[in-house]
Parts: structure tokens; C-alpha cells; sequence
């Protein structure tokens, strides 16, 4: 089983190629499912600033070409153009790298560790993540773990929705006396949000397609909840607009907003898209009393931010490398043990925990032959239970029909199952590092 990724990003590819490949989750499923059929895994991590697929597969050029296909089919035949492709350890690296945030737009920032997770329980819900990509993502998310708590590469690491803050607070020489409009409630909403509160906005109104996500970012803020149905009444009144949407459609375009342009009365607008597919489409910011910006627009202004923060991430790529190289180990180790001996493993494990169960039950009544007898009654039943499929797995050698029937064997047993659910224990310790994907 080789792994590979492919995908584009803001790094490779612009906003224009990405947003054709912003899918839903409902899509996204539905993708996995065409991709992941067995024995092919497939991760796919999608965010605003980039799209890769992870895959695992016996024929892995084969499988690849069916992700290109897939991609191009989505992108169009322009995504091709902008896609890089990593295998084998390379292809570990990056996601390692990438769940670390150091393949960040803004390097650092936590986001990114949550939307990784998100992908990674997508795709064991679709079926399309299993055993290699499941072991790899559990490895992932524990080398970002430890960048974060080993390193100050996150330590006041500036998020889009801060250099979005940032970025109007420049053009306005401060936020104060300034109304604000936030254009939906979901993560990227919310950091938004806080910061222009932080940034000390004076009116800050919250409007979001569900008003109660809305009321309940306002609350948390010292903000103004707002029906949706009010938008553009609400951009009348604004001196600045962020917002973050799952619209598949710009809600804002030359005509609409500048048919608020008079009853503006020159007044200018200052509007931040973060969203991907944009929010704000780019005829708006030809409109001369409009300064619209989007995410690509704000990794120009972060650039300096990333900078600064250099020796950090020199730390952290270390500690990346050194992450990769224990998984890759591990996995040399792995593979090299048979199914059938860690199926043995496992039922030595289960019979002594059995055997010391009976024994603590008994006392000390028993004699030490007779703990001994009861020790060896465990280690026979076993031997028994594993002679005849051991003994049918040799007479049929290692590959081929050996390996068919050794994949049954894990598959019956739960051997990979056992595997998925330790790294989803690990992934779920991770839930404090960083906000799960955006809910909108």
C-alpha cells in the first residue's frame, strides 16, 4: 500500500481554480464514496486555502489517476495545470506539515488541525478511510500536538479573521465609531467577530441565514443580532463588512451593492471575504467607493506575520521529521509481523487476562501446580484455536490466495477496526488544540 497526495493550493493555485473545488460536505461524501472502493482509502481535506486528496492503495498510479480525473472533472481542466503530488514518505511529510500548520497561509494558525480532523471523520464515516490512512492521521495529529505544546509557533499567530480585522482597523485608522456588519455565525464568523469586539468596534451586528446562531454569536460579543432578510439594509448602514459563508453563490455583486451606493452618499465601504466559494464577487471592488479584499488578498498582508515567526517553524519541521521517521518505523515494524502473529498477540492477551481473572477468583486456596496447570490450560486453548488457520495459511504461501485470506482474518478478527479506534481516541484528544470545522 502506497501513499499519495494530491491537491492544489493558495501556494499553487488562485482563489478563482480553489473555489471550484469548495464542496459541500454532502458532496464531499459523495466523492469518497465513488473514489474509496475497496482496497483504495481516500481522505479528502478540503479548507479556504486548499484541496488534497490522500490515498492508499496497492496500485497506487492507478488510483491517482482516477483522483486527477475526478479533480479535473470538478476544477476543470485548468485545476489540472495547478496540482503537485507527493508519495510515498514524501506525502506523509506534508500531511504532517499541513495538520502542524506549517502549510498554512498564516503558519501557525489552529484551524486547520480541526478541519484535518473534520476530513479524517468524514471519510471513516464514508467508508473511505480505514486501516493505513486511519494508523497515518493518528500519527499526524500527534506531531501536531506536539508542535503546538513544544514549540510557540501558535503563540499569538495571526488568524485570516485577525488579518482581516487588522487589515480594516489600517484602512480606518481604528474601528472606533465604526459600524460593522458580520455576515455569517461559523467559525470563521465567530473569530471575526471577537476580534473586531477586541479591535473595539462600536456597533457590531451579526446576521446569519439561521437568526439563532446569529443571536448567539451577538450574546457572546456584545453584539446585534439581525434577520438575514436585512442584509442590504444592513450594508447601508456599514463602514465595514467581513464575512464567511457556505453560499455557494456571491451574495454580493455590483448590482446589489451598488444599489446602495446612493443612499451611502459617498460614503466609503470596506469588505473582507473570507469565504471560499467567495461571498463577494470581484466586480464589486470596481465600484470606486468600494475597497473589497478576499483570502488572497490577506496573504499578502500576513506575509511579514509568517516571517517573524521563522525560527519557530524551523523547530517545528524538525519535530515533523522526527514524527515521520517514528511512523515510518513503526510501520516497517508492523508489516513485518504477520497477521496470524498479531492475531496471536491479541489472543494471548485475551487469555491471560481470563486466566489472571480466574486466578484472583479462586484465592490463595490453590496450589502453585495447579496455577501453573490453569496458566497452561490458557496457553493451549489458544494454540489449538490458531493451529488449523496457521497451518492453511502456509500451505497456500504469502501471496495471492495468502494474502486474501489473511486480509479476511484481520477483517473478521477487527484487527483494523481495533487499530481505527486507538487513533480516533487520539484524535479526539486533540479536540482542545483547535475549533472543529466551520459549522454554518
Amino acid at each position: 500500500m502506497e501513499l499519495v497526495c494530491i491537491g492544489l493550493s493558495h501556494r499553487t493555485a488562485p482563489l478563482g481554480v480553489r473555489e471550484r473545488l469548495a464542496l459541500s460536505d454532502t458532496r464531499q461524501v459523495e466523492v469518497l464514496q465513488r473514489l474509496a472502493q475497496s482496497p483504495v482509502e481516500v481522505l479528502w481535506v478540503s479548507t479556504c486555502n486548499r484541496v488534497e486528496v490522500y490515498l492508499s492503495a496497492p496500485d497506487a498510479m492507478a488510483a491517482r489517476d482516477r483522483v486527477v480525473e475526478e479533480l479535473q472533472s470538478l476544477g476543470g481542466a485548468e485545476a489540472r495545470d495547478h496540482l503537485y503530488e507527493h508519495r510515498g514518505e514524501a506525502a506523509l511529510v506534508h500531511l504532517f506539515r499541513v495538520a502542524s500548520s506549517l502549510d498554512s497561509m498564516v503558519l501557525g494558525e489552529a484551524q486547520i488541525l480541526g478541519q484535518v480532523k473534520d476530513a479524517f471523520e468524514r471519510g471513516q464515516g464514508a467508508g473511505a478511510v480505514r486501516g493505513e490512512l486511519t494508523r497515518a492521521c493518528a500519527a499526524a495529529f500527534g506531531c501536531a500536538k506536539r508542535v503546538r505544546t513544544e514549540t510557540a509557533i501558535g503563540r499569538a499567530a495571526t488568524s485570516m479573521a485577525s488579518a482581516a480585522v487588522q487589515l480594516a482597523s489600517k484602512v480606518f485608522d481604528g474601528l472606533k465609531g465604526k459600524t460593522v456588519l458580520v455576515v455569517g455565525a461559523g467559525e470563521m464568523g465567530e473569530l471575526a467577530a471577537r476580534h473586531l469586539q477586541q479591535a473595539g468596534a462600536t456597533k457590531l451586528f451579526i446576521t446569519n441565514r439561521t437568526l439563532a446562531r446569529a443571536e448567539a454569536l451577538a450574546a457572546e460579543v456584545g453584539g446585534t443580532p439581525r434577520p438575514f432578510e436585512e442584509l442590504f439594509s444592513l450594508l447601508t448602514a456599514a463602514d465595514v463588512v467581513v464575512c464567511s459563508t457556505a453560499s455557494p453563490v456571491p451574495l454580493f455583486t455590483r448590482e446589489n451593492v451598488g444599489a446602495v451606493g446612493k443612499a451611502r452618499k459617498g460614503r466609503p465601504l470596506f469588505m473582507v471575504d473570507l469565504a471560499v466559494p467567495r461571498d463577494i464577487d470581484p466586480g464589486v471592488g470596481t465600484l470606486e467607493w468600494v475597497h473589497a479584499y478576499d483570502v488572497d488578498d490577506i496573504q499578502k498582508f500576513v506575509a511579514d506575520n509568517a516571517a517573524a515567526r521563522a525560527e519557530e517553524a524551523h523547530k517545528a519541521g524538525v519535530l515533523v521529521a522526527q514524527e515521520v521517521a517514528r511512523f515510518v518505523k513503526e510501520r516497517a515494524l508492523r508489516e513485518g509481523m504477520p497477521v496470524l502473529a498479531r492475531l496471536r498477540q491479541r489472543a494471548e492477551a485475551i487469555a491471560k487476562a481470563e486466566v489472571d481473572r480466574t486466578l484472583a477468583s479462586l484465592g490463595d486456596g490453590l496450589s502453585d501446580k495447579q496455577r501453573k496447570s490453569i496458566e497452561a490450560m490458557g496457553r493451549a486453548i489458544v494454540n489449538k484455536l490458531l493451529h488449523e488457520p496457521t497451518a492453511r495459511l502456509r500451505a497456500v504461501g504469502p501471496e495471492g490466495e495468502g494474502n486474501r485470506l489473511a486480509g479476511a482474518a484481520a477483517e473478521l478478527f477487527g484487527l483494523i477496526e481495533q487499530e481505527a479506534q486507538v487513533a480516533a481516541g487520539l484524535s479526539e484528544d486533540l479536540a482542545p488544540q483547535a475549533a472543529t470545522g466551520a459549522k454554518r
